[in-house]
């Protein structure tokens, strides 16, 4: 970042100092000659440069920086401003933040304000990627003469017999005829690829138009267009930098982003998070990150990892350690020799599940593997020299086998790598490792053997607990890659597959080493660019196995190899997912279920009868090592810059208006204008009182983000569902809700509209709650929408992890819990909702609430972190609870 005074006025520019290049200047923080510089935590090393580069006397102090600097002391107590280098956005969480910029134009423009001048102050990416569903799979139906009734087969769903059905295996597209699941016909990869992208350009058309003004009216915006790759993906690949270089100054590259997973950055060395939607428009328009200074927790890596072993295993096994440990909060930090074993994608999957264990970032110092792995990107000699050169200068390089360059930590966790199996995680958080084989679903014993017959074209096939029904290699962790299988192994039809990289190169390098073909002879053929599964844009199962799951209520199963698999997430009707290496989710898929022990079953036969069995395809460590280091050359990372930079036919025909301001459609169902920036005034109003308010849900422990906010489909009986309706949409044309993110009356709607969510009020999953007054079950915004007009504050009273997950809500006045998963209280804080904290030991149950209580909460004209308050319910007062 640029400095904002003249460098003489700059208290700190004593610190200027100048590489050998003669030519880049960089704030030195070693020529504070302070002895406790050597012994941060290189994760704090950054941010205290930070500080003192954006030292202004107004954002940030110079106590700020003498705070960081005295970190051992203050950590956990004080708080810091941290000025990212830059913003990450994706296209889901990003476009309430661009639709707010919008309206801002709006705003400003009538008080007589220039619109042009608002704009992203810290360069912002925003990477479309969110969207992509799947539409189109490797085998697609043909066309029985476009009229139901027209085929001949008994069984087809637009035979004569079951016209009164919808399509059984292809879903129904805009005005495309109706398929038919007998005449099934293979369709090339690239057909596939296209043909999704096609679909996701025309579905989300409103939303691109939109994006496509915010890359021409905006500065300091660049946009990422669809089908070139996911969010993540394009951070390690293209966005990335190590180190940045502005007015002639070079300081360490850095990030927050709209999606919890920003963490995958920490791999490359590069500090970075996940923040809401509140805190990342703050730093887009200039203004710093607040952050208690965290404590770091040392994770020492030590023996030999095993051959078998894949990033996720090491993740998970990770993942597992520290949980238990209980670091929720804090830095990570990883040291010691183990690291050195680690590549870069190794290092950028462990650092991408950080969320799952609560940390705040997963840090991996810049070493010589992080070198290696810039110089086969878009790097030059010399931009390698100067990032080397800079980073050992003011002390962020490490060298992992010298001990004596370890940093002091809060604490220090060891980890022996060589301990480290094969596992998955599952079936409903990422937390939950388990070994691969695992049967458990805690099915009574008289139905664990229960067979559910059905037919799929035209063939008998059974489905029991733990069947697979849903396999995806997806972008975010598919770094690692398993080998061609060569068995004869197929993968049974009804299982749905996808294979979507996280970008153009990943394709590009499985394909050069070989493995794309045997990925698509099993189906898991390349639907395009993008999270697809991983955020529930899975194409609908075909109707006979949703009606054999539900005729014997089976635990069906899905397996992915990405970061998110909460309940219901992939499909309302697959109740277990699992995490899992590609390697195990193409297994997985070739067993057909989760209920198998590798070790002694075998996955299938050959055509000669032959049984093979997991360890006969396996791929080793050495040869998924060796493959990257032989196809993942410096030409592929130039070809997507290339590509990056044209875009494709479809993003570029797109037309979008040329104006200063946004014309905004009142028609539109995806983008609207929101109404509070038309109360905007200047003054900023203190704290309200809460009075007299009633409980809209009361639930349990890990209410997670996705049922907060749900990402996926929309469901047909659903509050969303009703208001789309009433604007004459068709329930094919719903699309997701993370889709219509845009669209405040949509969001709005959808809060708390998890079919999964368990509302005591009600006792079973659902959607609905109780409307306490007059004692009518609605759905949670219906009884929200009558609790606003009678002017009745709203309260949420839940467990303990309250939004683990992602960083998005909407919500109400104050949500009481036992804990807060931080990310999403911060994000609480941010759209002025209160989140208290029972005091230790206590939580609803402890107190004999039953929610059904009126609550006061009285504020002071000021609040603090921690300060105890005191809640009045329904005459009689509670003991004091705290304030977060």
């Amino acid at each position: 970042m640029a400095l904002t005074s003249p460098v003489k006025e700059h208290p700190y520019s004593h610190l200027i100092d100048t590489l050998k290049d003669g030519r880049s200047k960089f704030f030195n923080p070693q020529k504070l000659n302070d002895p406790r510089y050597d012994q941060l935590p290189l994760s704090i090393r950054v941010l205290l440069e930070a500080a003192i580069r954006n030292c202004d006397g107004f954002y940030t102090k110079e106590e700020d920086v003498q705070n960081i600097l005295d970190w051992k002391q203050q950590q956990n107590r004080a708080e810091v401003p941290f000025s990212p280098a830059r913003v990450l956005l994706q296209d889901f969480t990003g476009i309430p933040a661009m639709v707010d910029l919008a309206a801002m134009r709006d705003a400003v423009a009538k008080h007589g304000v220039d619109p042009s001048l608002v704009n992203p102050k810290c360069p912002t990416d925003l990477i479309v990627d969110h969207s992509l569903q799947i539409d189109y799979s490797k085998w697609r139906g043909s066309q029985c003469g476009g009229q139901r009734g027209s085929c001949s087969k008994a069984a087809c769903s637009d035979s004569p017999a079951t016209s009164g059905r919808p399509a059984a295996s292809v879903q129904q597209i805009e005005n495309t005829p109706l398929l038919c699941p007998f005449h099934l016909q293979p369709v090339s990869e690239t057909e596939t690829a296209l043909k999704s992208q096609e679909m996701e350009l025309i579905r989300n058309k409103e939303r691109l138009q939109f994006f496509k003004w915010c890359s021409k009216a905006f500065k300091n915006v660049n946009m990422v267009p669809p089908d070139i790759g996911a969010v993540h993906q394009m951070n390690l690949e293209y966005l990335s930098r190590v180190v940045q270089v502005t007015d002639g100054f070079i300081y360490p590259d850095s990030v927050v982003g709209t999606d919890s997973h920003t963490t995958m950055i920490n791999g490359l060395g590069i500090l970075g998070w996940g923040v809401g939607g509140i805190e990342s428009e703050a730093v887009m328009l200039g203004q710093p990150v607040s952050l208690t200074l965290p404590e770091v927790v040392g994770c020492k890596l030590v023996g030999s990892i095993n051959p078998l072993t894949t990033s996720i295993d090491i993740v998970l096994g990770i993942t597992k350690h520290l949980r238990q440990a209980g670091i929720a909060g804090r830095f990570v930090e990883f040291y010691g020799p183990g690291v050195s074993q680690l590549s870069a994608p190794d290092r950028t999957t462990i650092a991408n599940m950080c969320p799952e264990y609560n940390a705040t970032v997963s840090f991996f110092p810049v070493d010589q593997v992080t070198l290696k792995h810039f110089k086969k990107t878009n790097f030059t000699e010399e931009k390698l020299e100067l990032l080397e050169s800079y980073m050992k200068a003011v002390k962020l390089f490490r060298i992992y086998e010298d001990p004596s360059e370890d940093p002091q930590y809060s604490e220090v966790i060891e980890i022996n790598l060589s301990s480290i199996v094969p596992y998955v995680s599952g079936p409903k958080r990422p937390q939950d490792r388990v070994a691969v084989g695992f049967k458990g679903f805690h099915i009574s014993k008289e139905k664990q053997d229960a067979q559910i017959p059905f037919l799929h074209c035209g063939q008998e096939y059974q489905l029991s607990h733990g069947s697979v029904v849903i396999a995806a290699v997806i972008s975010c962790t598919n770094n690692c890659n398993p080998s061609a299988v060569e068995a004869g192994l197929v993968v049974k039809p009804y299982i749905r597959t996808s294979l979507a990289p996280g970008s153009g190169m990943v394709t590009h390098y499985l394909n050069t080493s070989g493995v794309l073909p045997y990925f698509s002879q099993l189906g898991f053929e390349v639907i395009g660019y993008g999270c697809a599964t991983c955020v529930g844009n899975t194409a609908p199962l075909p109707e006979a196995v949703v009606d054999a799951i539900k005729q014997g209520d089976l635990v069906a199963c899905g397996v992915l190899s990405g970061n998110r698999h909460f309940e219901g997430r992939l499909c309302d009707c697959v109740r277990a997912n699992y995490l899992a290496s590609p390697p195990l989710v193409v297994a997985y898929a070739l067993a057909g279920t989760v209920g198998i022990d590798f070790e002694k079953e075998p996955l299938g036969l050959t055509s000669e009868g032959k049984e093979v069995y997991l360890c006969d395809i396996w791929p080793t460590r050495e040869e998924v090592q060796q493959t990257e280091e032989d196809t993942v050359i410096s030409s592929i990372f130039k070809d997507l810059r290339v590509r990056m930079e044209k875009g494709n036919t479809l993003w570029n025909n797109i037309e979008c208006p040329d104006s200063v301001v946004f014309p905004w459609d009142p028609k539109s169902t995806y983008i609207r204008s929101p109404s509070f920036f038309s109360k905007l005034s200047i003054e900023v109003p203190p704290p309200q009182s809460i009075e007299s308010a009633h409980v809209l849900l009361f639930l349990g422990n890990k209410v997670t983000t996705d049922h907060i906010s749900p990402a996926g489909s929309i469901a047909r009986v659903s509050a969303a569902a009703k208001y789309l309706l009433s604007k004459r949409l068709t329930p094919r044309e719903f699309n997701s809700y993370g889709a219509r993110r845009g669209n405040d009356a949509v969001m709005t709607r959808g809060t708390f509209a998890s079919i999964k969510l368990q509302n005591r009020f009600i006792g079973k999953p659902g959607p609905k709650t109780l409307h306490i007054p007059s004692g009518q079950t609605m759905d949670v915004f219906e009884a929200a929408d009558r609790y606003q007009r009678d002017g009745i504050p709203l309260i949420i009273l839940a467990g303990k992890d309250y939004g683990s997950g992602n960083s998005r809500d909407w919500g109400v006045r104050a949500v009481i819990a036992e804990s807060f998963e931080k990310l999403h209280k911060k994000q609480l804080v941010g759209m002025g909702i209160l989140p208290l904290q029972f005091l230790p030991g206590e939580n609803a149950d402890s107190l004999e609430l039953s929610g059904k209580e009126r609550f006061t909460i009285t504020l002071p004209d000021s609040l603090s972190p921690r300060q105890q308050l005191t809640v009045q319910i329904t005459g009689p007062l509670l003991r004091p609870i705290i304030s977060v």
